[in-house]
């Protein structure tokens, strides 16, 4: 393999083409004209534009991504996450050309792919399950009489869902017809598959995944546990590694888990296996996500093992280098979603140029975007402009670099997570642990952020009216006027 094409964009993109750069790889970009000029498509060998900017008419078509591999002569296609990397009619589309998917096999994917179908697999191995239907459910009565006997609340949710879409909490049996027929509903419109099922809902829940990943000669190994708890909107905004309160009985526990998991639909790739862990410590099997996760680098952190080199050893029939022995929790790493999202106004999609886009830096810190100053957000996809990563010996000193980083981190021109992830990391819930995937609905205070956004304001003001007063300067017959470049200071309080 000696050339790659990555059918992603952004950060991640960026991310896969610098491995794949240290293993002397060459890499093809494809871009939508919204991103001719992104980094991504700057720091490939080679790019190819697929078509407009809406995904529907770029990153989803599966017959532009492998036209364009045959145009450039790319050996495989790594597809990142999000897009097409979930897509077992695409991993198909790749296989029957004649190219290689790095990624776990089509049949693995489509299994995976369906809650349901996922279940079955895992029950092969009695993976413990949160107590709900085995199968689809379609009759309202018969449906309600099963969450009866399940007893509330309860959740309702899509087969072939994820992100929260098609998932409905219900809390008396008065208003299970009503979110059932809007759960269906959702389903339909989001994933083209109306199929729900029930589970038991969990009030106080920890989201738990773990890392795996499967060589074809039958090898799988777990890389331990992220704890991804701190949501919005069900989806994850701050993760790390290892998780604060797994011990390590638990912890060896779920890994075997995962491990059987992974191996009921003989995986290869990476692969994340998701747990739902409980007030009590008792974990439940969720799903299985069939690709490289957005919360990857908290992983690379601790073992010491790129993710990515290790998907492009596995797609050209390597062995995996280590045993699950080899392997050892080194630190702890989180990591911050830095979103385009205002956390003052319900995480609403914030657009704009970013006008001051400045990194942070430092020992055990890394930031992996896809952006630079004077680029604007395009509408048109996920708001995540960057993800800033911090290490430190223990969970307080990673604790400590995030904060550091956050007030280094410079963005302006459009409202970010950035105060958000300070909120977190400075709240008595999170630095001791003690928190669930209600974080956000439970201890954020939109009026402390914006408070704390106004005094940053009043303070950049002040110094900027000081450092830019005008300085009359006498040059024989001319007036200089000097004037400073300042440079936005962010304080602690």
């Amino acid at each position: 393999m000696n050339k790659i094409l990555i059918a992603n964009r952004g950060e991640i993109a960026l991310r896969i083409m610098r491995s794949a750069k240290e293993m002397g790889i060459k890499t093809v970009a494809v871009f939508s004209e919204a991103d001719r000029n992104a980094l991504h498509v700057r720091y490939a060998d080679e790019s190819v534009c697929i078509g407009p900017p809406p995904s529907s008419q770029s990153y989803l078509v599966g017959e532009k991504i492998i036209d364009a591999c045959k145009k450039t002569g790319a050996q495989a296609i790594h597809p990142g996450y999000g897009f097409l990397s979930e897509n077992a009619g695409f991993a198909q589309m790749v296989a029957e050309a004649g190219l290689i998917l790095i990624g776990p096999s089509p049949e693995a994917m489509e299994t995976m792919g369906n809650k349901l179908s996922a279940k079955a697999a895992a029950l092969k191995y009695n993976i413990p399950m949160v107590p709900g239907t085995e199968e689809a459910i379609q009759d309202v009565n018969e449906a309600k009489q099963r969450a009866i006997e399940v007893g509330f609340p309860i959740l309702i949710k899509a087969a072939a869902g994820g992100g929260g879409k098609g998932m409905r909490i219900v809390e008396k049996a008065a208003d299970f017809e009503e979110q059932m027929q809007l759960a269906v509903s959702e389903a339909t419109s989001a994933f083209g598959d109306g199929a729900v099922f029930i589970e038991r809902y969990v009030t106080s829940p920890r989201h738990i995944e773990i890392q795996v990943l499967g060589d074809t000669h039958g090898n799988i190994v777990h890389l331990f546990e992220r704890e991804c708890s701190v949501q919005r909107r069900h989806q994850k905004v701050v993760e790390e590694a290892p998780s604060a309160v797994l011990t390590e009985e638990i912890r060896q526990r779920m890994g075997k888990c995962a491990v059987d998991v992974a191996r009921s639909v003989n995986y290869t790739g990476a692969g994340t296996v998701e747990f739902i862990l409980d007030e009590n410590l008792d974990f439940f099997f969720l799903e299985m996500n069939t690709r490289l996760q957005v919360e990857h680098p908290v992983t690379e952190f601790i073992t010491g093992i790129d993710l990515v080199k290790e998907q492009i050893k596995i797609a050209s029939g390597e062995k995996l280098s280590f045993t699950q022995e080899d392997l050892k929790i080194n630190g702890h790493a989180i990591e911050l979603r830095v979103y385009a999202e205002d956390p003052k106004n319900n995480f609403l999609p914030d657009i704009g140029t970013l006008q001051t886009y400045k990194i942070p830096k430092g020992n055990g810190v890394r930031v992996d975007d896809g952006f630079e100053q004077g680029m604007e957000i395009p509408i048109y996809y996920d708001p995540m402009i960057a993800k800033l990563i911090t290490y430190g010996k223990d969970r307080a000193e990673a604790i400590q670099r995030m904060v550091r980083a956050i007030e280094e981190y410079e963005i302006t021109g459009i409202e970010t997570t950035l105060t958000f992830g300070k909120f977190v990391m400075e709240h008595e819930a999170f630095k001791t642990g003690k928190f669930d995937t209600h974080f956000v609905s439970k201890y954020l205070n939109t009026e402390s952020l914006k408070a704390e956004n106004e005094t940053e304001a009043l303070i950049a003001a002040v110094i900027a009216a000081k450092l830019f007063q005008k300085k009359e300067v006498k040059t024989g017959d001319m007036l200089v006027k000097n004037t400073s470049n300042w440079r936005k200071n962010r304080l602690k309080y």
